[in-house]
């Protein structure tokens, strides 16, 4: 049905996706990511590559196909099948990517950007910290200049790839002194460069990524690693917000629909009373609810997704498309769960494991009580900007009557 959002080459990527997920990732892998018995899913990572399915918004120069962001999102919405973990895997290259792609020296692109989109080289983003978890200005992991190098000293957690990552792409302070915005830097930090795992933890979903607590302890940085301007790691923060968040709303789409596809098939079989479940409004409203917030989660992904692609500020609606979206999802799958009954609380189908893996896409990349602080930020700009509305808003409550303010 969503096709008609499409063009031919993204209904091709679209066929293209869900054949290599159907095909190249079996049951037993994703069982077995599900046990922890996967460090990291490197080969997924190599496979992806040698496919050309890494990066697809980058140009084929740097090793993707040149594709809006519409095209990503139709790839993700496949991923997402298969769980947070893996379309996390698949994600990272275009995160990371947007900063070395738009901030980064050619050198940086040559020996960093176009390995990770051939598969080769595997990325993480070092964001998150013990004390500061949203609060990313206020990090407290330094980076002081030696010579030709950075000396960087502090530790990051929550980190897809702890484990199993060649790189991580990390913020550290390197101004204490300066306003917070103005006081990080970004690094491209090599592994052997003095990266410590100190804890890999156990989660509750999206197991097999490797996540875990980093510690950079007087870790040699080159120079060269230094991305973008000294102190300049705001701008760059907020750029790969928009790629953060439109890949954590794509994904949780094909979770969302993969959840509703085995609920729809299941209670067309199983019967009660003499009938189908699906005939018993109980159940089939269930899935009439579901079908409608998956449609209109969607739209408004896509929505996001052209207003990226157009280059207008996309923060509110990137924003509102990672609130809908993962919360969506959450509802929906757990609707799933409770169209099979008991046997949707077992591991004969995949839906206690989505439901696991659900659960965390409302916490990273921003939680949704930070992307309502976004979403009401960016909308009160856009009414309050321009003509009266200015002047209005720097008037005292006593200034005007409630009848004096004009709707227009």
């Amino acid at each position: 049905m969503y096709d008609v959002l499409l063009s031919e080459d993204e209904r091709a990527l679209k066929r293209e996706v869900r054949r290599f997920v159907r095909e190249d990732v079996s049951s037993d892998f994703l069982r077995e990511m599900d046990a922890d018995g996967i460090k990291y899913p490197k080969d997924f990572v190599s496979r992806l590559g040698e496919k050309k399915l890494l990066g697809l918004r980058f140009p084929e120069e740097y090793g993707g196909r040149g594709l809006p962001w519409t095209a990503e999102v139709v790839a993700l919405e496949e991923m997402g099948v298969l769980g947070t973990a893996l379309s996390c895997a698949f994600a990272m290259p275009s995160i990371v990517g947007e900063a070395l792609y738009n901030f980064g020296t050619p050198g940086q692109k040559e020996r960093y950007l176009k390995p990770m989109l051939r598969g080769e080289l595997v990325s993480a983003e070092a964001l998150t910290e013990p004390r500061g978890g949203s609060d990313f200005f206020g990090a407290t992991t330094e980076a002081r200049r030696d010579g030709d190098y950075y000396i960087l000293n502090g530790q990051k957690r929550f980190i897809v790839g702890a484990e199993g990552a060649d790189f991580f792409f990390a913020y550290a302070k390197t101004d204490p002194a300066a306003p917070p915005q103005k006081s990080i830097s970004a690094f491209i930090v090599e592994r052997d460069m003095g990266v410590e795992v100190k804890k890999v933890y156990g989660l509750m979903g999206t197991r097999g990524g490797g996540t875990g607590r980093i510690v950079f302890r007087n870790a040699r940085v080159p120079k060269e690693n230094l991305v973008g301007e000294e102190n300049g790691a705001g701008a760059i923060f907020n750029r790969m917000m928009i790629p953060e968040r439109l890949t954590s709303a794509a994904g949780a789409l094909g979770m969302a629909r993969a959840a509703l596809d085995v609920a729809v098939r299941y209670s067309n079989r199983r019967k009660a009373f003499g009938k189908t479940i699906r005939e018993f409004q109980g159940v089939s409203f269930m899935v009439a609810d579901s079908i409608v917030e998956l449609d209109a989660a969607r739209g408004l992904v896509y929505l996001a997704a052209r207003m990226a692609d157009r280059g207008g500020d996309a923060r509110r609606l990137v924003s509102e498309a990672k609130r809908y979206a993962t919360e969506m999802a959450w509802r929906v799958v757990n609707q799933a769960m409770q169209v099979l009954g008991g046997i949707g609380y077992t591991q004969v189908f995949p839906v206690e494991r989505m439901l696991r893996d659900i659960r965390l896409i409302m916490i990273w990349t921003g939680t949704s009580e930070i992307m309502n602080l976004i979403i009401q930020h960016e909308y009160y700009k856009e009414v309050l900007r321009g003509r009266e509305s200015e002047r209005m808003i720097e008037l005292d409550a006593t200034d005007y009557d409630e009848e004096e303010i004009v709707y227009e």
